[in-house]
This record gives structure tokens, C-alpha cells and sequence, in this order.
């Protein structure tokens, strides 16, 4: 269960640093700036040591897919971003690939 507690907050810290990448205004503000550095930072390492324990293609599939959707959420509650249904079946799309791509894999 660690590694996956590992990786939801890795998860938390990488959508965190996007969302105050948003906020940096092209990195125009100094505060939101310095955030998105330290976030990512924090995401990668944080990600670094669930890898310990996940397999690479795994982690990387639930980080990516689980932030983005997150990511959008967010942007469209904080910046009132429209919800489409285009947009919804293509954030399903994305997740709905990462895990096919995990459960066809070719053995190691």
C-alpha cells in the first residue's frame, strides 16, 4: 500500500505545481513561480521512491492519466474552463489508453 500512497502524492504535488503554473502567469509572478519549482521538484522525487516498488510503465501510466484528469477538474472549477463532452471522452480516452497499454504489455 506504500507505494501507492507514494504515488497519489506524488500525483498531489505534480497537479499542485500545475495549477500554480497557471497562476505564475508565465512565470510572471515570483511566488506562484517558486511554487511550481518546488512542487515539481517534490512530484519527481516523491515519484522517485514509489518507483522503488512499481514498475516504471505502471506508475508513470496512473501518474500521468490520474493527474491530468485531475489537472482539468481543477481548472475547470478554479477557472470556470469548459467541460465538454469532447473533452470528457478524451481525458476518458487517455485514461481508458493507460490502462490498456498496462494490461497488454508484453512480459519483462
Amino acid at each position: 500500500m506504500k507505494p501507492f500512497l507514494l504515488l497519489l502524492l506524488a500525483i498531489a504535488t505534480e497537479v499542485t505545481g500545475t495549477t500554480a503554473l497557471k497562476m505564475s502567469e508565465g512565470f510572471s509572478r515570483l511566488w506562484p513561480s517558486l511554487f511550481v519549482v518546488v512542487s515539481y521538484a517534490a512530484s519527481f522525487y516523491i515519484l522517485s521512491l514509489a518507483l522503488k516498488y512499481l514498475p516504471l510503465g505502471i506508475a508513470y501510466a496512473i501518474w500521468s492519466g490520474l493527474g491530468t484528469a485531475a489537472t482539468v477538474a481543477i481548472g475547470v472549477w478554479l477557472w470556470n474552463e469548459s467541460l465538454t463532452a469532447a473533452r470528457v471522452i478524451g481525458i476518458l480516452l487517455i485514461i481508458a489508453g493507460t490502462v490498456v497499454l498496462q494490461l497488454f504489455k508484453s512480459p519483462a
